[in-house]
């Protein structure tokens, strides 16, 4: 976990809303979800995501790339689309983090 590359990740009000979105997505996407095999949990298609923050679709991705790159989120390709979803071990990493370090 590098926490310098999430804080970074965390800085950003659109990127924060994507994390909050994703943690309930059957409350904020229709159709909120794809599943497969190896993608056990829900995700989310970057263009639901990108139609929410009413952003183009290029900083979408961008948003989600620096929240990949950070570990905060999983992505899944399923033909042509992409799907995220939160990734929960490294947001519980975090949260550990905060409570015994800072």
């Amino acid at each position: 976990m590098d926490i310098v590359e999430i804080f970074k990740a965390l800085s950003n009000e659109k990127r924060l809303l994507v994390l909050k979105w994703l943690k309930e997505p059957e409350k904020h996407f229709t159709p909120p979800v794809v599943e497969g095999a190896d993608f056990d949990n829900a995700g989310v298609c970057v263009t639901q995501l990108h139609q929410k923050l009413e952003v183009t679709q290029s900083t979408a991705s961008q948003y989600l790339s620096i929240l990949l790159r950070a570990g905060l989120l999983e992505a899944k390709r399923v033909g042509k689309w992409t799907y995220y979803r939160r990734n929960e071990k490294v947001i519980q990493q975090l949260c550990h983090y905060l409570t015994k370090e800072l």
